[in-house]
């Protein structure tokens, strides 16, 4: 028995001081607890320790409290004098009074009489009485008891004396205890079996003595000798499998599973007499009654009990067996069979005593009983069969009996400790061993049995000799590697490895019965030791299942090999064990059995693999050339591995694998292995050759790579070589030798050309490789380039070019020509942009300027004109309002000016501008606000003045008029274009052009006379009237208020009428058509570019083209010679 703490309480009163208990009381079902403290009683609930309710009642501290059989009253004692009873509703129902304190109280177990004790008297009161009938004693009482019956009452006084008392006080046995010591505690034996009733008393002099009722003494100590007293309980429990019951508190009923080690407490409540477990039942003996109960679930790991059968009958029985619908009780040499309503069934009578009962399994209400008799018999009993089947006879009684797995052996523990186990179908005794007190079979294993016995475990594999290992108690189950063994009161699982008899099947090849063995539980090293035995023993199928439980991939793949080839018809287990011993590392067994079955390329692949190339050419000997050859190269390959590159090369070559020697050698960087390699080989061995010609030119000798593909003829990879290395003249010569070469050279050559900035001569060998749009990717990413970083005249130019070879594109393919056109307007205007943002660039980045300010004004003008929808790439627009606002300012235009500034204030600001913008915002307002009128743009068609900024753009705001620029100063030009009529070719308006009409002879002034009526008038003639008005000024009307631009189309009168002195034309070439400009001020010199059609005022022109040497706009070199 074991004490474990549930819940602890500390009792404190008013003050928080710690109170002492004098009593405690349980209520009869165990619910509550009563508890004298200080001058209280509290009640406390026993499950968990929470105080239901302190009752108030005394004045003085609470002595003594007791509770009432049926649990519906109890009564407190107090130093105040007083008793009182309370009801299970914790209500005082009565009061009543001693003449001096309160030291015990006792109810009789039978009537509601209660017993209080004080220092000079004890009175007895019962309900059914008025009063307390009250009697005195010579002594003071320490201690009082009732017996069983409730008919005496025996009282423990200070000075010694027992006084037993009838139910009515009379004083009935005065038992005088020699030396007259104390009486401490007395109590009468509570058992209601026993037929006598015993007193136990104890004194303060540290005795115990027991006496009869009639107050003789049965047991004590009067000699001054001390006698220990130990009270043994029997063991009560029950186990089916891994599940064990047994007896707990003596009125509890703990469940154990043995594997998870769960644990489920069912309390009883009363004295559990027996138990029996059996699959998913469990049964209850109790005084009175049987309680049979069930599992919630049929889960194998539930433990979670219910009662599904109440027998309410008192039953008397040595060992108690349940089944799924019966119980089973033995009484001596009777078997009664009840079903759980508690009727008996059936009855079986014995010859004998009955030792052992074990229900075996079987059938639902169809179970077998196995049974073992004093007299040494054996039967087997079914509960449906009023009949018992003998299975055995022997001379010796039984003592614990077992039977295997498949029912056909039978193990027997007899009182002689011999473990005999017969062969229940001959009736044969197999073979016996002595030492036992217990026997089990493995109930996974049908041949393995244990039995316990002089302090060792016997474990028996068939016929092997047994296996021995010490452990104290009894074996009562054996499941796979768990044997179940009670010790004293605690059941325990055993975890023993099944090594040793899985080893002595190994030593007889009994692979199969090892592997069952094995599968009860043995170490990771035991399994792989069991498949390498069963695997060369050719059981490949338990040698499979062993490594699949090591987790063996290598040997499961040589195991799966093996099965294939043995379904392809490959039968040749000599083969096959040669295989076992190469993966098991005993290479020379495997390769004399290589040897043997005729496979000599197994034994030779088994040693170039581990490297042993000596055993190989021990192996050959003087064999097949073949053979040899694949052994140097295996050998190479190790080489190479082991990264000695040098002798591997070596070897590869010897070996006549060239390709894999030349890799290594050109990895390696050995230029003159590579080259001696090269002229060796025969110029039939292309993919050779082409390895060295590969890293001759990677290892940068492209000389003996050039002289590689001229041996293996191959003069595609010869041009290509040249190109690579940029040997452009060899290239060019190989390829006029043979030009349908021309697109390997053309093509890269014009890229290098690109890439050093040789564009024109890039562009001719783009052409002459007619990969044209390859050139204008190419000046696509160099534009970029250029704007990044900054240089924009650059830029300028590039755009310029790239915008000739769209046009160029555009006429050479018509299914591209729209496209090319967008392309080439786009470009057109972005190289007039950037043009124009070079000059502001560098008046806002560098220091000094060549610009006057006038034209630093206008290409500022003409930039923001041009800004209205998008900014190209690199343009800024902060730096053009900033050029704009300072030039704005110098020259007057304070209006224009302010603008500028206003605009610059929503922009975000570079830090350098900062301080210069404030203070130019600042200053501008003290200026007036107008423009100066000597700068405004007058459009020379219309005669209109335009404002400085024009919303409509670069076009004049009355007629819509686009304005021409120079592209040096951007002054606007007294030029106006003009349109040809419908039906007019270019080269006929140009005849028309250089035809001129013949002027015609002016007259003198001269008087003229004119007679009207009878007046006569006399005047001088007026050269104005007389000339004859400009037919292309007269083109240059419109309708006023129009929005739309309307063009100035001329016919052939008109072109006829105009001096070629006065035409521009920009002879564009086709698609597109000509333009053409009339000056209206002949007297302002300009000069057009030939090749881009730039518009410039002659002396500016001349000025740049001393400066460059060349167009500033497209860079055309202008020849010196030239007029």
């Amino acid at each position: 028995m074991r004490a474990v703490p549930t819940w602890i309480d500390r009792v404190h009163d008013r003050e928080k001081l710690e109170q002492c208990i004098y009593d405690i009381a349980f209520k009869p079902d165990g619910t509550q607890l009563i508890v004298a403290s200080g001058n209280r009683v509290l009640v406390y609930d026993s499950s968990d320790g929470t105080l239901i309710q302190p009752l108030k009642g005394h004045r003085d501290t609470v002595y003594c409290v007791a509770y009432a059989k049926d649990g519906k009253r109890f009564a407190s004692g107090s130093a105040d004098k007083s008793i009182i009873i309370w009801t299970s509703k914790l209500e005082g129902i009565l009061k009543y009074t001693h003449n001096d304190s309160i030291q015990c109280i006792a109810y009789n177990p039978v009537t509601h009489r209660l017993a209080s004790c004080s220092s000079s008297d004890f009175g007895l009161w019962s309900p059914e009485q008025k009063s307390v009938s009250k009697h005195k004693v010579n002594s003071k009482i320490t201690c009082c008891s009732w017996t069983n019956d409730g008919q005496y009452l025996a009282i423990g006084l200070y000075n010694g004396i027992v006084s037993i008392r009838s139910k009515n006080g009379e004083e009935k046995v005065r038992i005088e205890r020699a030396g007259g010591v104390p009486i401490w505690s007395i109590c009468w034996n509570p058992s209601k079996d026993e037929h006598t009733d015993i007193l136990a008393v104890a004194d303060w002099g540290q005795r115990l003595s027991f006496y009869q009722l009639s107050g003789k003494q049965v047991a004590g100590c009067q000699d001054g000798t001390i006698a220990f007293y130990q009270i043994i309980f029997s063991t009560v429990h029950g186990l089916y499998k891994d599940r064990y019951a047994y007896r707990d508190s003596m009125t509890d009923v703990i469940v154990q599973h043995l594997i998870t080690e769960q644990k489920v407490r069912i309390k009883c409540r009363e004295l559990v007499k027996k138990i029996a477990i059996y699959k998913n039942r469990l049964a209850i003996q109790l005084p009175e009654k049987i309680l049979i109960h069930e599992l919630f679930s049929e889960d194998n790991t539930d433990m979670h009990y219910r009662v599904k059968e109440k027998i309410a009958k008192k039953f008397e029985c040595n060992l108690l067996v349940v089944c799924s619908q019966h119980l089973i009780l033995c009484l001596e040499k009777r078997l009664q069979c009840l079903s759980f309503s508690g009727v008996k069934e059936r009855e079986w009578l014995m010859e004998s005593l009955i030792r052992y009962i074990k229900v075996i399994g079987g059938p639902t209400g169809r179970e077998g009983l196995l049974v073992g008799l004093k007299n040494g018999q054996i039967l087997k009993i079914f509960v449906d069969n009023p009949f018992a089947i003998v299975l055995l006879k022997q001379a010796t009684s039984v003592r614990c009996l077992d039977m295997s797995m498949s029912r056909n052996k039978l193990a027997v523990v007899d009182e002689h400790n011999t473990c005999l186990v017969y062969d229940l179908s001959t009736k044969e005794l197999l073979f016996q061993e002595p030492n036992a007190n217990s026997v089990a079979w493995n109930t996974q294993c049908e041949n393995m049995l244990c039995f316990s016995g002089g302090g060792f475990l016997n474990i028996k594999a068939s016929n092997f000799p047994v296996h021995q290992q010490k452990l104290q108690g009894f074996v009562v189950g054996y499941n796979g590697s768990k044997i179940f063994c009670l010790h004293v009161y605690a059941m325990s699982a055993v975890e023993v490895p099944q090594s040793a008899p899985m080893y002595q099947y190994l030593e007889k090849k009994m692979y199969k019965e090892a592997y069952q063995i094995a599968c009860l539980g043995v170490t990771e090293n035991d399994w792989r030791d069991l498949a390498m035995e069963a695997l060369e023993g050719m059981d490949f199928e338990t040698a499979k299942k062993a490594f699949v439980r090591v987790r063996d991939l290598r040997y499961l793949e040589l195991i799966n090999n093996i099965e294939e080839r043995k379904k392809h018809g490959e039968n040749d287990n000599e083969l096959f064990l040669a295989d076992v011993h190469a993966y098991q590392a005993k290479f020379h067994e495997a390769a004399k059995l290589y040897k043997k079955t005729g496979n000599n390329s197994r034994a030779l692949n088994m040693y170039t693999d581990l490297r042993m190339f000596d055993y190989a050419k021990d192996f050959l000997g003087s064999g097949d050339p073949k053979d040899t050859k694949m052994l140097i190269t295996k050998q190479a390959d190790w080489a190479r591995n082991i990264n000695e590159p040098k002798s591997a090369a070596e070897m590869y070559i010897s070996a006549g694998e060239h390709l894999k020697a030349i890799e290594i050698i050109g990895d390696n960087g050995w230029v003159d292995m590579l080259i001696d390699v090269a002229r060796k080989l025969d110029k039939a061995e292309r993919e050779p050759l082409s390895r060295c010609a590969y890293f001759l030119k990677k290892l940068q000798h492209p000389g003996y790579a050039a002289e590689t593909y001229m041996k293996m003829g191959d003069l595609e990879a010869q041009i290509l070589l040249h190109v690579e290395t940029r040997h452009w003249e060899e290239a060019f010569s190989l390829v006029e030798k043979h030009p349908e070469f021309k697109d390997l050279v053309y093509v890269p050559y014009a890229q290098w050309l690109a890439e050093n900035d040789q564009f024109e001569e890039a562009q001719k060998a783009f052409h002459k490789a007619g990969q044209q749009d390859e050139a204008v990717k190419v000046l696509e990413q160099l534009t970029h380039n250029a704007v990044l970083e900054s240089r924009f005249n650059d830029a300028a130019y590039y755009y310029w070019m790239l915008s000739m070879q769209c046009l160029d594109i555009a006429r050479e393919k018509k299914e591209k020509q729209l496209e090319m056109l967008k392309k080439f307007h786009h470009f057109q205007n972005l190289a007039e942009l950037y043009h124009a943002y070079h000059s502001i660039q560098r008046y806002t980045d560098e220091p000094f300027s060549s610009h006057l300010p006038e034209a630093l004004f206008n290409i500022s003008r003409f930039l923001l004109h041009n800004l209205t929808k998008e900014t190209p790439l690199g343009i800024s627009k902060v730096n053009t309002l900033f050029a704009l606002a300072k030039q704005s300012k110098a020259l007057g235009a304070y209006k224009l000016a302010r603008h500028a500034y206003d605009k610059l204030q929503g922009l975000r600001i570079p830090t350098r501008f900062q301080e210069s913008i404030e203070l130019g915002s600042l200053t501008i307002r003290s200026k007036p606000f107008h423009d100066s009128e000597d700068f405004v743009p007058m459009c020379y068609r219309c005669s209109t003045n335009n404002p400085l900024l024009n919303n409509q753009g670069n076009v004049c705001i009355n007629c819509r008029q686009p304005f021409v620029f120079s592209a040096s100063s951007y002054e606007v030009l007294p030029l106006v274009q003009f349109y040809l009529e419908e039906g007019i070719t270019d080269e006929e308006a140009v005849a028309l052009i250089d035809r001129e009409a013949p002027k015609t002879e002016q007259k003198k002034d001269t008087w003229q006379e004119t007679t009207i009526g009878d007046s006569q008038t006399l005047h001088l003639d007026d050269d104005m009237a007389k000339i004859e008005a400009d037919p292309f000024t007269a083109k240059l009307s419109f309708e006023q208020g129009g929005s739309d631009f309307v063009p100035v189309v001329v016919n052939r009168e008109v072109l006829q009428s105009m001096s070629k002195r006065d035409v521009l034309i920009k002879r564009w070439p086709k698609p597109l058509r000509w333009h053409y400009y009339r000056s209206l001020l002949p007297d302002v010199s300009i000069t057009m570019c030939p090749t881009c059609f730039q518009m410039f005022h002659s002396e500016d022109y001349e000025l740049l083209v001393l400066q460059h040497n060349c167009c500033p706009y497209c860079r055309r070199p202008i020849d010196e010679s030239s007029p």
